[in-house]
């Protein structure tokens, strides 16, 4: 292996076991992207390896840390991962996981989804691109069932890391081609997911626990649920027995989807309604004509990319949790979520507090929600706690 010297006093994060080292923090490199290089202190102390990207501003995003650490062993840190998840293919919940978690399952720049014999990928990190055909053989070899293994290389964040974006946007590695349509289970809901174009992978599994959650809470409620994508908490709101459920979204694909959905499962005379629109718009819409509402879902897409979108991000999540709060009925609940890694929770309370003082309303905090079990963070890494959510209740 190669060496990477840290420039002088910049070893604290690799000894606090972060594991980023930024371009402003190397002293000196000569390795290609994605070799696996040895970290040094600018005093030589080796700090641990980890994966080189010349193109990034993570030049180095950690593997393994220590004097002792060696190239990685790709099949055990993905065997591994897998075997964190077992407890999730030993019940009848769900067919659908996150086997591969990134940063937080030492293989930096990595997602690998399952869904129902099927694993999609995400290789976002230059290392993670040299190494992914190992990584689709491992996880053919530990997902159980696994039938095939494919990549979705319509990511953005491989840009940064001077990799090529959405040009084979699906690829199938290794084993068998996913068909149009996955179907999942998810408690008493099925989805119908599209791992070809679909967000992320196809279907958002970091959001499991929170639908559950909220859904609960929606017997007899009149719902709206805004960036429905395909559906979900729509659905388990129906599930509940929420009288009417109006799902919004500004695509049309993930609506017609999110319909066929519904059909999935039988269960209850729900009046659902399906509205093509910017949720901004519907909102304003709602509130010019007095419509209010039981209960208000917000889970829009990622406001803010870096920390340099961070204040405008802010003022769109304060206006829209805002809108909403002035469309809740008398104890109405609002559950709203952020999954942008730059936004902390306590900026996220922040703008919930301060839209709440503008819309001249009390709240209580019902509960707090984060990604699921499958999506862990590292607690050394506070940048994987992504996602976060509040559900409130008016009391006015």
């Amino acid at each position: 292996m190669k060496k990477l010297i840290l420039k002088k006093g910049r070893e604290r994060s690799v000894k606090n076991l972060h594991p980023w080292v930024f371009s402003g923090g190397v002293e000196s490199c000569d390795a290609q992207a994605g070799e696996t290089v040895e970290v040094f202190s600018f005093t030589g102390e080796k700090l641990g390896v980890g994966w080189y990207s010349p193109d990034s501003q993570l030049r180095v995003r950690m593997v393994g840390f220590g004097a002792e650490a060696k190239e990685p062993d790709i099949a055990m840190l993905v065997g591994a991962s897998v075997g964190r998840r077992a407890d999730f293919f030993g019940n009848a919940y769900t067919n659908a996981v996150r086997l591969i978690n990134a940063e937080a399952d030492m293989l930096p720049g990595v997602v690998a989804d399952y869904y129902a014999g099927f694993v999609v990928c995400q290789f976002t990190s230059a290392g993670a691109e040299a190494n992914k055909k190992q990584i689709a053989e491992a996880l053919m070899m530990f997902a159980p069932f696994c039938r095939g293994v494919s990549e979705r290389t319509d990511v953005k964040d491989r840009l940064k890391e001077g990799l090529k974006c959405g040009e084979n946007p699906f690829t199938n590695i290794v084993g068998e081609e996913p068909p149009e349509f996955i179907e999942i289970t998810e408690g008493v809901c099925k989805f119908l997911v599209d791992v070809r174009n679909g967000h992320k992978t196809g279907f958002y599994l970091d959001q499991r626990d929170a639908r559950a959650a909220v859904g609960a809470l929606a017997n007899g409620a009149d719902v709206l649920n805004c960036f429905s994508y395909t559906g979900g908490f729509g659905l388990f709101a129906r599930a509940a027995g929420a009288t009417k459920v109006i799902q919004v979204d500004i695509s049309q694909e993930a609506l017609d989807i999110a319909k066929k959905n519904e059909h999935l499962v039988h269960m209850c005379m729900t009046d659902m309604q399906y509205i093509k629109s910017d949720v901004f718009e519907y909102l304003r819409k709602c509130r010019d004509e007095g419509v209010k509402f039981d209960m208000i879902i917000l889970d829009p897409p990622k406001f803010a990319s870096s920390k340099a979108h961070l204040m405008k991000a802010a003022r769109g999540y304060k206006d829209i949790n805002l809108l909403a709060m002035k469309l809740l009925k008398p104890n109405g609940i609002l559950a709203t979520f952020s999954c942008s890694g730059a936004m902390t929770r306590e900026l996220f309370d922040k703008i919930l507090f301060e839209a709440a003082v503008d819309a001249g309303r009390a709240f209580q905090v019902i509960s707090t929600t984060r990604q699921g079990m499958d999506h862990p963070s590292a607690i050394t890494f506070p940048e994987g706690h992504y996602l976060k959510g509040s559900v409130l209740r008016a009391i006015d």
